[in-house]
C-alpha cells in the first residue's frame, strides 16, 4: 500500500503523480443519491433512507481514507471504491426493471405523463451517473492507479490515447470523460469517441446501451400513449 509522502514533497527522479480532485466523483454519488429520494417508494431499492445511507458512509469512508485528490493505492479503498460503484449500479439496474415492470402492469406513475416522465427521467439520468462511475472506477485500475501511470493497453481507449498527433503523453482522462461517456452511450446506445477494449467494458457498455433503450423506449411511448 502507497500513501503520500508526509512532507508533500516528490522525491527526485520518482514519477510523477496526477491525482485527480475528488469533488467531481463525490458530486456525482450525492447526485445519485438524491435522485434516489425523489423515486416513487415501489422503484427504489429498500427504504427511502437506506441507499442514501450506505452510499453516503462509503462515501465519507473514501474521503476520509484519501482527501483532496484521488493518488493514494490502498487495496481498502479499492474495495470500498468497488462496493459503492457496485451499490448504485446495482440500485440503478434495480429502478430500471421495476419501472419496465410497472410500465407492463401498469404501476401507480404511469397513469400520469408527467409523473412518467419524471420517474423516468429520474431513473435514466441514474443510470447515468451509476455507469459513469463504474468505468471510472473500473478503467485502468481506478483513479487512484492512473494517477500513478496508464496502462499500457488501454482499456477504454480514448481519443487522446489513440491519436499521436495529439502529443498526450501525460495525459489523464478525468470523471468529466467518463460522465461524457456514459451521456453519450446513453443517447447514441452505442460507442462515440471511446473504443471499449477490455470485454467487461464492452459488456458494461453494451448493458448500459440495452438499459438505456428500454428506458428511453418504453417511457416514451407510455408518455405519448397517455397524452393521446
Amino acid at each position: 500500500m502507497t500513501g503520500r509522502n508526509p512532507t508533500n514533497r516528490r522525491d527526485p527522479g520518482s514519477p510523477a503523480v496526477y491525482g485527480e480532485a475528488r469533488w467531481p466523483m463525490a458530486a456525482a454519488v450525492v447526485g445519485v443519491m438524491a435522485l434516489t429520494l425523489v423515486l416513487p417508494d415501489d422503484l427504489r431499492l429498500g427504504p427511502r433512507w437506506l441507499l442514501p445511507a450506505v452510499e453516503g458512509l462509503l462515501l465519507v469512508a473514501l474521503i476520509a481514507g484519501d482527501p483532496g485528490r484521488i493518488d493514494r493505492r490502498s487495496v481498502a479503498l479499492r474495495a470500498l471504491s468497488v462496493a459503492l460503484v457496485g451499490v448504485l449500479v446495482l440500485s440503478a439496474v434495480w429502478s430500471t426493471v421495476q419501472l419496465i415492470d410497472d410500465l407492463v402492469h401498469g404501476g401507480q406513475e404511469t397513469s400520469s405523463a408527467a409523473g412518467l416522465l419524471t420517474a423516468g427521467g429520474s431513473v435514466w439520468a441514474s443510470t447515468v451517473l451509476a455507469f459513469s462511475l463504474l468505468y471510472f472506477e473500473l478503467d485502468g485500475g481506478g483513479a487512484a492507479a492512473r494517477a500513478h501511470g496508464m496502462p499500457a493497453t488501454p482499456e477504454l481507449a480514448f481519443p487522446q490515447q489513440l491519436s499521436p498527433e495529439l502529443n498526450a503523453e501525460h495525459w489523464r482522462p478525468r470523471f468529466i470523460d467518463y460522465l461524457y461517456l456514459g451521456v453519450t452511450n446513453s443517447t447514441a446506445l452505442s460507442p462515440t469517441d471511446v473504443m471499449p477494449l477490455a470485454p467487461w467494458a464492452k459488456i458494461a457498455m453494451a448493458v448500459q446501451s440495452l438499459v438505456s433503450l428500454l428506458i428511453l423506449g418504453l417511457v416514451i411511448a407510455r408518455a405519448v400513449n397517455v397524452l393521446a
